[in-house]
């Protein structure tokens, strides 16, 4: 599957983003919200086909040691295809002097160990919406 790659925030359409995140089951917001942390972040990452947006990515740093990573998705249709993975690694490519982190959705942590990432042995959360905290299987 032919997929073109772009970095730059000025040609998306960000409810697509907004309703892609919310297909997935990811945290979604309003599309107005999902273009500020875009244009907010150190990285983005487009994945396109045939001219349609078909995954994203983002990735917050210091742009010297540390890096998170966030908002990784594909449309379902596109979904076990490489996309995540392309998108990823461009991703990756870009914070290759950084030691990175990220937020992996339920049942997608083989996923992330195929790229080399690890599970941490610590690790803390403060969400700004309550139930954010037992969405995402956190416990008090």
């Amino acid at each position: 599957m032919d997929v073109d790659i772009s970095f730059n925030c000025s040609e998306i359409d960000w409810s697509i983003i907004s309703d892609t995140l919310k297909q997935v089951g990811m945290a979604y917001y309003a599309p107005d919200l999902h273009k500020k942390a875009f244009e907010a972040s150190h990285t983005t990452v487009f994945a396109w086909h045939e001219g349609k947006l078909i995954g994203f990515g983002r990735a917050i740093s210091d742009a010297v040691y540390q890096a998170a990573v966030y908002d990784v998705a594909v449309v379902p249709e596109f979904q076990g295809k490489g996309i995540g993975s392309v998108i990823l690694k461009n991703i990756l490519n870009k914070l290759s002097h950084c030691n990175i982190i990220l937020y992996a959705s339920p049942g997608k942590e083989k996923f992330y160990e195929t790229l080399h990432f690890r599970k941490m042995k610590t690790g803390m959360a403060h969400f700004t919406k309550a139930d954010a905290m037992a969405e995402r299987g956190f416990t008090e």
